[in-house]
């Protein structure tokens, strides 16, 4: 993308009404712009950023063996009086009348859609085991919408279900949709601990939530090494439905969560340091990203979604639910990691991997190698952003700071002369010179990689 083509509203203001670092960067970026509270459009450069996510959620869940489905946003009120969960849910659920008087709600989740689904269309064990997601926006009124996407009004979420004979599959589903999260994150560029959670308003006796390490966390967080060491996203897991397969699975999360994490609401201090030693305890801030829930038959018994079982008889499915907030992720990545110069992006989710930035544009030399820069990248697909303005250099160095692009590709008049090029890493802000060929095969060799 040339830079003189883009829409990018950046900003050189903190906005005054922005209280943390990501709503602050999300808006000087021209990532996000506010409509009322709670509320925004994803211009582009948020948008683009938001979809690399909810890309690396679609596979991880792919992988796991959950099919995508696409589910409404307005949904009828009858299936929630049906669960009992209409009026129970309270006044984040947007109640909406429709012209012929009929009751609809703006879903905040979507456990009584995916229910109705399977009730109307699986009819035997022989269809089992099967997980339906959906990746949709949501609306839940906040009573004190704040913090930009971290505690919005309107979201994007996915959200999946899982259907099982019994018990016992129903939890090796939750088992498949433990270590997909764990791979997820860490995809993302992101140190994600499971906790064991409160199951909320969703209900059910089994869940955990995920939560991203960050300096500006909600929740205070204690847990044991291990959780930083293991590469989660490396890891051989099979999600075949076999024996070895499920037995595989339940072993390694109940090794998972033995070892210690907690959030500071339910911290002990004393079990914390007889469990973990002294030099393996590890202390943070935490953001929730992800929650997973087991809930047995809390919806498919009084909507009556049944199976026939393999005696002929008709089985009330088991359930579960598993949520990760993928506009969230955007604000939570920026929280972990970030400077005083703007966003750090992590390689997986970066709007644009290399930026090509000319210290002289009309200069013929500089705008020739620019130019064969920017092709060689783009072929590679390394989805560069060329400055190709007439800005100044500084503020086009601040520009890509800013925006947090891994890789600058500097090009000017002196290091032509001399025959090279810098290379600017956005993380450590180490700087390099070398020929363009260099820097070029370098760029290439990495992206292949």
């Amino acid at each position: 993308m040339r830079l003189s083509r883009y829409f990018l509203p950046v900003s050189k203001e903190t906005p005054a009404n922005a209280e943390i670092v990501s709503h602050k960067l999300m808006l000087r970026t021209g990532m996000i712009k506010q409509h009322s509270a709670g509320i925004y459009s994803w211009l582009p450069l948020g948008l683009k950023v938001l979809q690399k996510i909810e890309a690396i959620v679609r596979e991880e869940q792919n992988r796991s063996g959950a099919l995508e489905v696409l589910m409404p946003t307005m949904q009828g009120a009858d299936l929630w009086r049906e669960s009992g969960r209409y009026d129970a849910y309270g006044a984040e659920m947007l109640r909406i009348t429709d012209r012929h008087e009929r009751d609809l709600l703006f879903g905040p989740t979507a456990e009584e859609v995916v229910t109705d689904i399977f009730r109307n269309h699986v009819r035997s064990y022989k269809e089992l085991p099967l997980n339906l997601y959906n990746i949709q926006w949501k609306f839940r009124d906040e009573v004190r919408p704040r913090f930009g996407v971290m505690r919005g009004r309107e979201f994007l979420m996915k959200d999946a279900y899982s259907f099982d004979l019994d018990e016992a599959g129903a939890r090796d589903a939750y088992n498949k949709m433990f270590l997909a999260y764990l791979k997820t994150f860490q995809r993302l560029g992101l140190q994600a601990v499971p906790m064991r959670a409160d199951t909320g308003p969703i209900g059910g006796d089994l869940s955990h939530e995920f939560l991203v390490l960050a300096p500006t966390g909600e929740s205070g967080v204690f847990y044991d090494a291990v959780y930083d060491e293991t590469d989660w996203a490396g890891m051989d897991i099979s999600f075949d439905n076999n024996d070895a397969a499920r037995a595989k699975r339940a072993e390694t999360v109940s090794r998972i969560v033995k070892a210690y994490a907690a959030t500071d609401e339910i911290h002990d201090e004393a079990r914390f340091n007889a469990e973990v030693p002294a030099e393996r305890r590890r202390t943070g801030r935490g953001i929730e990203v992800g929650h997973i829930f087991f809930f047995g038959t809390k919806y498919s018994a009084p909507m009556n979604a049944k199976v026939s079982g393999p005696d002929g008889k008709d089985i009330l499915v088991q359930m579960g639910s598993y949520g990760i907030g993928v506009s969230r992720l955007v604000g939570a990545i920026i929280e972990a990691s970030h400077d005083e110069n703007g966003i750090i992006w992590p390689e997986a989710v970066a709007p644009f991997k290399v930026g090509v930035v000319s210290l002289r544009a009309g200069d013929e030399a500089v705008d020739q190698v620019c130019e064969q820069a920017y092709q060689a990248l783009s072929q590679a697909g390394l989805d560069p952003l060329y400055d190709d303005t007439s800005d100044r250099p500084g503020a086009k160095f601040a520009t890509m700071d800013l925006i947090g692009v891994p890789t600058q590709l500097i090009v000017g008049p002196k290091g032509l002369a001399n025959g090279v090029v810098e290379v600017k890493d956005r993380k450590s802000g180490s700087r390099e010179e070398v020929s363009l060929e260099s820097a070029l095969a370098r760029l290439t060799d990495k992206a292949k990689a």
